[in-house]
């Protein structure tokens, strides 16, 4: 199978727009001064408010067989026009709550059953000087007995998304495996990984 590429780019109409509406809002600042601004913004919101979930997955072995380990997914985005190195992630469902979300989409993407939910982050925006998308941070568990076992995906046609599983121990030394490669990081999960290693480095 051939690698995806962008082959070409043009100018979209918001009326034609599916998935992402342009706006312009006009607000005040601290001295009551009225300024307008420009942001794109997700028309498939549910009524939760929540677009979506990033889904930190927790894999270890009751029998300490692997140490500690998260999935991170390999996505080619047109946007940037590259493969993209991020956590596991889905838009959220009429009706769905953001952990039955994550839940769902953690093994439509990898395959991974999760055992249950650890925490449930406040609610994050990402660019918010660009756009009101918003997503909750999920972080599962994903127990073994033993050794690790690599699940079928279950991906929707059209989904090309390939699992890696990493050490956390090792997440930011496998990113920069991946820029050599042409990889981009995803922002949120090179976050993660800082956060993780300073936490290591002060434990020390």
């Amino acid at each position: 199978m051939s690698e995806s590429k962008v082959i070409s780019v043009e100018d979209l109409a918001t009326s034609e727009a599916k998935w992402v509406k342009l706006k312009k809002c006009t607000y005040t600042d601290p001295t009551g001064k009225e300024r307008p601004w420009e942001f794109a913004e997700r028309p498939t919101r549910a009524s939760s408010g929540i677009d979506a979930v990033a889904i930190l997955a927790l894999l270890r072995s009751e029998s300490n067989a692997f140490p500690p380990s998260t999935i991170i997914i390999e996505q080619f985005r047109p946007p940037v026009g590259h493969y993209v190195i991020e956590l596991p992630a889905g838009l959220i469902g009429e009706g769905e709550t953001p952990e039955d979300a994550a839940i769902r989409e953690l093994e439509e993407e990898t395959g991974f059953q999760a055992g249950g939910v650890v925490e449930t982050s406040p609610l994050l925006v990402c660019d918010p000087g660009m756009t009101n998308a918003n997503m909750k941070l999920i972080t599962v568990d994903v127990p073994f007995s033993d050794k690790l076992e690599i699940p079928a995906q279950k991906l929707d046609p059209g989904e090309f998304i390939t699992v890696r599983i990493v050490e956390l121990a090792k997440l930011r030394a496998e990113f920069k495996e991946y820029e050599k490669k042409g990889f981009v990081i995803d922002a949120r999960l090179d976050h993660l990984a800082s956060g993780f290693e300073l936490a290591e480095k002060l434990r020390r």
